[in-house]
């Protein structure tokens, strides 16, 4: 449950155009909505341009663009590896291009500018050496070698067979810090629990950093077994009890981390981080109407909205293939436009026809992949109700990405069901989806504030697995 740019990254690149002399180098600028650095660095050869994109703020760099097109002044970069596009206008006196990027239903303001950004000063808490723990980079593969992991494993630097934790996750490929906005809450969290005198694996995801192997048709089955693939690693190494091996997963990869414990009874302990607890079509949904109220969207706007936004999640979870619900979406967005009003459409960026075929452009694709439409029919109920291992499940009480009332209402009556030993779930006061006490909590506001990871949170996750792991 990530931002808008940070779905998968692997498309090539390749280009076309014609020569316009000003633009080549890097240009950088700000969604001030979501309050995300995004860089394009364009490159010319010959009369051709091409181009790669970075994601600074969520640490995704190198993102490959499909096509550049350049008319005159007017500039349109397609980015299907994120479902986005931006076209802009190159205004040379003042060396900017002002336009618009277009994704997952809005267009959204973005004024580009020429020049390097500097580099992102380290949040107080990201943990800085000496470490009096030890740290290996660890590779390996899967059973059929099609996936290839890489990621950090720490544990104490006496002793073996201690207590683990596998971190996983959420939606989007992420690095093994779970890095966005200039967090790294997965290296918090490691630092801390390695602290209390536990093994802790943190994994890039396929697909980035040194991680390979297929995303684009990837779901969150397929996610589960890399967990798996980790899990059997983890097996072979003398510092880790297999008898006391645990999952902690952040949000989809609480999902993840349910899926992979309702196949195994070696797991001891998951701890579920805004992880789901209803069924994806449901909490995408709530999400879809939380994300667009505290976006800056005028109320009517968003009321216009919504009845779309709820048509499409349901044409994506019947599992239509691309070509069937591209026509099925454009058909919706005809349909509504008739009865929306213009002023509503032009503040949702549908105004013409080009920006609604550029929000077409980056929806269908999002709409049509397997990893939406199985998460949109996924029901963590079926998994939750087959676990034997202890749970704690916890969500912030500010949470907008997974709205904590309904989804903890979820979990628990699940694992009522379940085989769990013990569980707790628990709404943590003042904590946003990323378990940082927030001031607006809005989306927009995660990079601004300089925690990464409440300490309210980390004495929840310690305390309980110093009482349930630790002393078991």
């Amino acid at each position: 449950m990530k931002l808008p740019l940070s779905i998968a990254f692997i498309l090539g690149a390749f280009l076309n155009g014609y020569s316009q002399p000003d633009l080549a180098g890097t240009w950088k600028g700000k969604i001030e909505t979501f309050n995300l650095v995004v860089v394009f660095h364009l490159s010319e050869k010959g009369s051709q341009f091409s181009a790669s994109m970075d994601s600074p703020d969520q640490g995704a760099t190198g993102i490959p663009c499909d096509k550049v097109t350049i008319n005159g002044d007017a500039i349109t970069i397609e980015v299907s590896a994120v479902g986005g596009s931006y076209s802009g206008l190159l205004s040379p006196g003042e060396k900017l291009i002002k336009g618009k990027w277009n994704q997952g239903g809005g267009a959204y303001t973005l004024i580009l500018g020429k020049g390097e950004i500097p580099p992102r000063k380290p949040k107080p808490q990201t943990p800085q050496p000496p470490f009096n723990y030890t740290i290996e980079e660890i590779e390996y593969d899967n059973s059929g070698k099609t996936v290839h992991l890489a990621g950090t494993l720490t544990f104490p630097s006496s002793g073996t067979a201690f207590p683990t934790a596998i971190l996983i996750s959420g939606s989007g490929q992420q690095n093994r810090d779970g890095e966005l906005m200039g967090h790294r809450p997965f290296a918090v969290l490691a630092d801390r629990l390695t602290r209390l005198g536990f093994a802790v694996l943190r994994v890039d995801d396929r697909g980035t950093g040194k991680s390979t192997g297929e995303v684009a048709k990837a779901s969150s089955i397929d996610f589960a077994k890399d967990v798996v693939t980790s899990i059997e690693y983890l097996k072979k190494r003398k510092e880790v009890d297999t008898s006391r091996i645990g999952l902690i997963g952040h949000s989809e990869g609480g999902l993840i981390a349910s899926i992979v414990a309702s196949e195994r009874t070696d797991i001891n302990f998951v701890i579920l981080l805004a992880g789901p607890g209803i069924r994806g079509a449901e909490l995408l949904a709530e999400q879809g109407e939380k994300l667009v109220e505290t976006s800056g969207v005028s109320t009517e706007a968003t009321k216009a909205y919504l009845p779309l936004y709820k048509k499409m999640i349901a044409l994506s979870a019947a599992g239509t293939d691309s070509a069937a619900l591209g026509v099925a979406i454009r058909k919706e967005i005809g349909s509504w436009k008739k009865n929306v009003e213009p002023a509503h459409l032009k503040e949702l960026g549908f105004a013409s026809k080009a920006s609604t075929e550029a929000i077409l452009g980056s929806l269908i694709p999002d709409f049509a992949s397997p990893w939406l439409q199985f998460f949109l029919a996924s029901d963590p109920a079926v998994y939750l109700e087959k676990v034997s291992a202890k749970v704690l499940a916890l969500n912030g009480e500010k949470d907008i990405q997974v709205l904590p009332s309904s989804n903890t209402a979820g979990i628990r009556k699940a694992l009522q069901k379940s085989r769990s030993p013990f569980y707790e779930v628990k709404v943590l006061p003042g904590l946003n989806h990323l378990f940082q006490y927030c001031f607006a909590c809005t989306v927009n506001e995660y990079g601004m504030l300089e925690e990464s990871f409440s300490e309210i949170a980390l004495s929840e996750i310690t305390g309980w697995l110093r009482k349930n792991v630790v002393h078991e």
